[in-house]
């Protein structure tokens, strides 16, 4: 027995989401597969800087800009670079004009799942494998041995898609970076230098190939990523069950840092989950193929440090929405306008985020990062 969707759509991240939502707000259903069991099962993740131009715009055509704005941390804007010394470099206060607000990832997930009917999303469904049927419907079989069929089939399932081989051979490379991850909870309490070297917003503390990346969360926890240049197997090389080695093993990449940035990892409150930093070529794309499409970083995975992951996956779940509301009849003409739009956007998103991993972490940093931040 399977079942047969209309579109369905692999991921229940921030774009397969904003997808559902916009697809509704037109009258059309859609089925959310997510290997997830449950919304709550998993912290979410760190604070997001959501632009005007792109998430703040896919929640709007999502109808829930309003309902967005009380979730924002006031004060998130602010900034701080320090050097390896933990000299201020660089320190601008939100003053409330920016154009990026801060607000915590599971909340936003929470936003968007509200929006949706009970049941729109099968929590504990893993895709195992993906295939296109002879009639061009396109059947996913999960973990547990159902299978389901759609007409449209869309992949938002992040870095590893199941879905992306129907389009694309391609496959995240190692950029060269790994980050480690780590919470201090109740800072300014627990955790006062710590909370003092953060500020109320995001820090980056740079040197030559490595840095603490951390911002403060609106928990009044500080969400930290220690970020260095390693081998690829550097990280399995590692047992993060145990946190004392694991720490030692980082804080060994930063001997002659200052002890108030290395008291970021130091003094972390729980594991260290480790995160090697994987992209897609810059101009990833593919030939049309019928039936099926890829959002977010299953079609443009890229590094973190242009700050648009998120942004990016939600704009394209929206403009994915309206492209299917504009073409009723037409899903080809659809997918091809959605992806004309998409590729070149992602393409210069992608240029600018490898340009960005090389400016935060080349031999005399922050220099080029402080000088990125006088030119705007």
């Amino acid at each position: 027995m399977s079942t047969h969707h209309r579109i369905a759509v692999v991921g229940a991240g921030l774009g397969g989401l904003t997808l559902a939502r916009v697809l509704r707000v037109h009258g059309i259903e859609a089925a959310v597969y997510d290997q997830e069991t449950s919304r709550d099962v998993r912290h979410q993740g760190g604070m997001l800087d959501i632009h005007e131009e792109s998430g703040q715009a896919a929640l709007s055509a999502a109808g829930l800009l309003a309902d967005f704005r009380p979730l924002v941390l006031p004060g998130g804007e602010a900034t701080r670079v320090l050097d390896r010394n933990a000299e201020v470099r660089m320190a601008r206060d939100d003053d409330g004009t920016g154009g990026r607000p801060e607000v915590e990832r599971g909340r936003l997930r929470d936003l968007l799942l509200d929006s949706l009917p009970e049941g729109t999303v099968r929590w504990g469904a893993k895709a195992t494998a993906v295939r296109t049927l002879d009639d061009g419907r396109h059947e996913v079989t999960l973990a547990d041995g159902s299978v389901f069929t759609a007409d449209l089939l869309v992949g938002a399932d992040g870095a590893w898609s199941r879905v992306r081989p129907l389009l694309s051979g391609a496959l995240p490379a190692y950029t060269g970076f790994s980050m480690v991850e780590v919470n201090l909870r109740d800072a300014d309490a627990r955790h006062p230098v710590s909370a003092s070297v953060v500020g109320g917003g995001t820090l980056f503390a740079l040197g030559a190939e490595r840095g603490f990346l951390a911002h403060r969360e609106s928990d009044g926890g500080l969400h930290v990523y220690a970020t260095f240049k390693v081998p690829e197997n550097w990280v399995s090389t590692l047992d993060f069950t145990d946190t004392a080695t694991a720490k030692e093993a980082v804080l060994a990449l930063f001997p002659d840092w200052d002890p108030s940035l290395r008291a970021l990892v130091a003094d972390a409150d729980g594991a260290l989950v480790p995160r090697p930093v994987h992209a897609l070529p810059v101009g990833h794309r593919w030939e049309r193929v019928p039936g099926a499409t890829l959002l977010g970083d299953a079609a443009h995975l890229m590094s973190p440090f242009a700050g648009e992951g998120a942004n990016l996956a939600m704009i394209d779940g929206a403009g994915l929405g309206l492209a299917l509301a504009a073409h009723p009849g037409d899903t080809e003409g659809a997918l091809a306008a959605y992806e004309r739009v998409m590729f070149a956007r992602a393409e210069a998103a992608a240029a600018e985020s490898a340009a960005g991993l090389t400016l935060c972490f080349a031999a005399d940093a922050p220099r080029g990062l402080l000088e990125m931040f006088a030119s705007v």
